[in-house]
């Protein structure tokens, strides 16, 4: 049984996950930020050089994959951490696993509680949708399904820096004479 690779890749989470929470503990929880940005815009070009190395390499040493799934885990490990910062803290396989047992619990079948079933049925059936898409990319081509991902976490590094801010509301009342003025001359 393979222990090495695994073992690594645990190693390698840990560490990026303590990278990130050292870069990012004077952030703010629920916030924003330059430092959050860098972390995930690191992570996107990290699985987006991944990807194209898995492209062009065809055959990969043993040593080759240790490598490559050490790197993967300990930027994951950095995008754990950056997103629990932001505060996702919870959004885990535990997730899945409380979602299921709320379903069953609730059921017909267990305390016939009708409250949330059809939350808990979509939340279930998106992460098994996503699971399922993110197989099927690496099963018709290990890199495909790194070039996706890259794409996802690149795309939340750039609307994480620029995000939608809403139209400032115009107060009635409050502009005076001068201001109009002001603006009139310009």
């Amino acid at each position: 049984m393979p222990v090495a690779g695994p073992a690594l890749a645990l190693v390698g989470f840990l560490v990026g996950a303590a990278i990130a929470g050292r870069a990012m503990r004077h952030k703010g929880s629920g916030s924003w930020s330059v430092s959050t940005t860098a972390v995930f815009g690191v992570v996107g070009a990290t699985v987006l050089a991944t990807a194209v190395y898995v492209a062009v390499v065809v055959t990969f040493s043993h040593v080759a994959m240790i490598v490559i799934t050490t790197v993967l885990g300990a930027v994951m490990g950095l995008q754990a951490a950056a997103a629990r910062v932001i505060a996702v803290k919870d959004v885990t396989t535990v997730v899945v696993t409380s979602s299921i047992t709320g379903l069953a619990a609730d059921s017909w079948f267990g305390a016939r509680n009708p409250g949330g079933g059809a939350r808990r049925i979509t939340a279930v059936v998106a992460l098994l949708m996503g699971a399922g898409l993110g197989a099927a990319t690496v099963v018709v081509n290990p890199s495909l399904g790194l070039f996706v991902a890259a794409i996802v976490i690149l795309a939340v590094a750039l609307f994480g820096a620029f995000p939608v801010r809403e139209p400032a509301k115009a107060t009635l009342g409050t502009t005076s004479v001068n201001e109009i003025g002001a603006e009139r001359n310009l």
